[in-house]
């Protein structure tokens, strides 16, 4: 049999493990937080970066413990689409690729003790949930990405909480403005682990997952989809209609055409690796939608 495993030499590979398209997942909602805090005092850059870095970290750490147990439960094999499968197409030992998202998960907690000791202690209580929630996510013995509740988990922790501590680490509150400017971040957040499902739906159904997208089928999974992008963009226009937030905020419709091709990729291909710039879309869109809203509110900071 013909060798295909790839050499593990090159930054490109360990890169690769981080599954950096998933990593705007955790940049987005803390940019956003912070400019939401902006409306109410100044920005204390060194607890923005401090979040900033440990949001990246426990993204990369939550993705490897993904790599390891898809691996240990045979759901990667060297013909697996997507960025996943590093371990078994690149021969990365499965336990540098534990010991390197604890490594991580360390990092984060001593970033984690600073923020602490700047703002309250109750974050620490809030931080180690949120690290549970990732390693349970495709950890433990009932793995959260194998059941239908995958995209609801993701987009509550990564999507609004990542939201809100960025808000209250820079406010020592939450307020009613945030969880509503928090929301579509919720749902587009959601719609990565969303689209990331329905591109491995045939995949996952053999290895005895019960995704979302296999419960409901791939053509209701890709409406469901559909409907977190329109929910998110419909969101905003009713804040504004309500004035919750500036006019500036409609800066987020400028990322319409991403989720637009992102659906009528999906409608039109099947196969994994004909979607896989539906789900380059997916994560843009994630993106962008907060970098613009949080320009917007920026802006309208100012004027």
């Amino acid at each position: 049999m013909q060798h295909t495993i790839e050499s593990t030499t090159g930054w490109r590979v360990w890169w690769q493990l981080t599954r950096p398209h998933t990593l705007t997942a955790a940049f987005a909602p803390v940019f956003l937080g912070t400019m939401i805090a902006l409306q109410y005092g100044a920005i204390h850059f060194p607890l923005f970066l401090a979040m900033l870095t440990a949001s990246l970290f426990l993204q990369m750490a939550t993705n490897m413990f993904n790599e390891y147990y898809d691996f240990k439960r045979g759901l990667d094999d060297e013909h697996s689409i997507g960025i996943g499968g590093t371990i078994v197409r690149n021969g990365v030992k499965p336990k540098i690729v534990l010991n390197l998202a604890l490594l991580l998960y360390g990092l984060s907690v001593l970033l984690g003790i600073y923020i602490c000791m700047q703002t309250s202690w109750i974050l620490a209580v809030v931080g180690s949930i949120a690290m549970l929630i990732g390693y349970l996510y495709t950890g433990g013995p009932y793995p959260i990405a194998y059941t239908p509740f995958g995209e609801l988990v993701s987009g509550f922790v990564m999507g609004m909480l990542l939201i809100l501590i960025a808000f209250y680490i820079q406010t020592g509150t939450v307020t009613g403005n945030a969880i509503l400017l928090s929301v579509p971040s919720m749902l587009l957040v959601a719609a990565i682990m969303l689209a990331n499902n329905i591109r491995d739906i045939v995949g996952d159904t053999k290895g005895g997952r019960k995704t979302l997208a296999i419960l409901t089928g791939r053509s209701n999974a890709v409406t469901i989809l559909a409907s977190f992008f329109i929910v998110s963009y419909v969101w905003i226009i009713a804040l504004v209609l309500t004035g919750h937030v500036s006019a500036w905020a409609l800066l987020v419709l400028l990322s319409i055409p991403k989720p637009l091709h992102a659906i009528k990729t999906f409608r039109q291909y099947e196969q994994p690796i004909h979607v896989m710039p539906a789900m380059k879309d997916t994560g843009v869109t994630n993106t962008l939608f907060g970098f613009l809203l949080g320009i917007g509110i920026l802006i309208a900071h100012f004027i």
